[in-house]
């Protein structure tokens, strides 16, 4: 879609924003405009990876359980849950008055049927061992077990049993994710290759889908059915898809209420011009590069992998190019994650003239030199900050170890086929966003046989040390396990950790109910908008 078709969408959603026009029954329709900086891959909650489709369907669905605007834990589609004295059988009593938008009751088959769905191995879902915790899954995922033997069960139409192999204290708030929202099972199964489209997705959440403009725009409208529909103030919600740069002229000029970031070349002048309207707040989340160790030259080279990411001057990158407070990375999992100590690099503290003199030591021992350079590709998706990024980064390697690196940038969803693939990708930009507070939802990614895990890092070590924390119950002896592990992949680096994010959004002073949370989330049901100076 062109620039003036783009132009022409926002205009006619601008109608719907100014909440001064009317539909034909004379009714005011409240519509909120959200920026989405890239394209979702997949609104099927068992094919998304990426943050911008989670985002859209935390509007579209919703799971046993979900987040208050401030982040707290609360009921969703369950009314409510216990859990068994040995902390392995949970039960959840699904709301008898939560509705598909077709009217249907949503019920606990509905969840079986998703979470069987999830991990049988013909879904291939990015997230199918995210419910390991409940037994059978990983023996299902390998295809040793079938679907219907997963440790879900349906007792009546509104009692949910979920058993685990082992007490999991972060449990409950796995049940958030969209990878466990129910899935309305006659639609999918009568119409499996178009359901999660607009006019066939049936979904339970406070939003429906109703159009899907590829590269520009998501539009959602208000699930009538939905169990907390009297309490859902937004009538409909567009998520549009728009680079950073364009985001805050859109911002700037009133057609946009939130976005999704702000760029570091408007950052200062955002917070001079509007600082109660800039929303900058600690964030579960992490910048990095990985290796695919599938293949040369970073297969079985750790050395070589650490020399690289000791070349990179993390403090200049987050002082200079990324510049809106985020943190220099030495480690992998961010601090501020419940019941853990972060861990970090053996060469955290180092002063940059000794850790590019050790970077180089390392590069010769690996076999590169001026003479013979190291060469690689380096893909990130298009964008005016990873491209800047990228460039820094570059010029690091160049400067510091003489390294030949060619930058490819992709559209996000080429990018994240090609890394899945693992065939023309060697060095790539991704980020990993907690999608719970603990520090298993970081450290999964270097388990051996999970999915999330991108590189193809495989270690025993961590394996067993991962294995035996999901399956401890003293708090402390599992933190200690997981702290291990972290410290192990860390000496193998299968990844470049480059900085820990901030979350930052400008939010309109029209918006009410935003709430600033470390998982950032928010949910347009716990949005209201002012109208005349009046809450509607």
């Amino acid at each position: 879609m062109g620039p003036m078709l783009l132009g022409l969408v926002i205009a006619v959603s601008l109608t719907l924003a100014s909440c001064d026009g009317s539909n034909d029954d004379g009714d005011r329709k409240l519509a909120l405009n959200r920026s989405l900086n890239g394209e979702p891959e997949s609104l099927d909650p068992h094919k998304f990876s990426s943050t911008q489709a989670g985002d859209v369907l935390r509007d579209l669905g919703e799971g046993l359980v979900g987040y208050s605007a401030d982040g707290e834990l609360i009921g969703g589609a369950a009314a409510s849950w216990t859990v068994s004295p040995d902390g392995r059988t949970y039960v959840f009593h699904i709301r008898p008055n939560a509705r598909w938008s077709n009217g249907d009751q949503v019920t606990a088959n509905d969840f079986v049927f998703a979470f069987r769905r999830l991990v049988t191995p013909s879904t291939a879902a990015p997230y199918a061992e995210f419910l390991s915790a409940v037994e059978n899954t990983k023996a299902i995922v390998r295809g040793e077990l079938s679907p219907d033997q997963l440790g879900v069960s349906a007792v009546d139409a509104s009692t949910l049993v979920i058993r685990l192999i082992s007490p999991t204290p972060y449990f409950v708030q796995l049940l958030t994710h969209p990878s466990t929202y129910p899935i309305h099972q006659e639609s999918i199964r009568t119409n499996a290759d178009n359901f999660f489209r607009p006019g066939n997705f049936i979904t339970n959440g406070a939003y429906k889908l109703d159009d899907w403009i590829v590269g520009s725009e998501l539009a959602l409208s208000r699930n009538i059915f939905y169990w907390d529909n009297d309490g859902t103030k937004i009538d409909t919600v567009n998520h549009f898809i728009l680079d950073e740069a364009t985001e805050i002229n859109r911002y700037r000029a009133g057609e946009l209420d939130i976005t999704g970031n702000v760029i570091s070349g408007m950052f200062s002048t955002m917070r001079e011009e509007r600082p109660d309207e800039l929303h900058v707040s600690a964030f579960l989340a992490v910048y990095y590069y990985g290796f695919n160790l599938g293949k040369s030259p970073f297969a079985g080279n750790p050395n070589l992998r650490r020399a690289l990411s000791m070349a990179i001057d993390r403090n200049a990158l987050v002082k200079h190019v990324t510049r809106r407070g985020e943190k220099p990375a030495y480690g992998w999992v961010p601090s501020g994650i419940d019941n853990y100590s972060a861990q970090q690099f053996d060469y955290s503290n180092l002063a940059s003239p000794e850790r590019e003199a050790e970077s180089r030591r390392l590069y010769r021992e690996a076999g590169y030199g001026p003479s013979n350079p190291l060469r690689f590709e380096l893909r990130y998706n298009t964008s005016d900050v990873q491209q800047r990024i990228a460039l820094a980064i570059q010029s690091m390697w160049r400067e510091v170890l003489g390294v030949e690196v060619l930058l490819v940038n992709e559209e996000f969803k080429v990018l994240v086929s090609n890394i899945q693939a693992g065939e023309i990708t060697q060095v790539f930009r991704l980020s990993w966003t907690g999608d719970y507070n603990d520090a298993y939802t970081f450290l999964q990614l270097f388990e051996s046989e999970n999915p999330s895990n991108l590189t193809s890092y495989s270690s025993s070590v961590v394996d067993a040390l991962l294995g035996n924390a999901a399956k401890e119950v003293d708090p402390n002896k599992r933190r200690s396990l997981l702290e291990e592990a972290e410290r192990v992949a860390l000496a193998d680096h299968p990844v470049i950790p480059i900085y820990f994010y901030v979350s930052k959004h400008l939010v309109s002073d029209r918006v009410v109910g935003w709430k600033d949370n470390v998982l950032d989330f928010h949910y347009t049901k716990h949005l209201s908008l002012l109208v005349g100076g009046t809450e509607q």
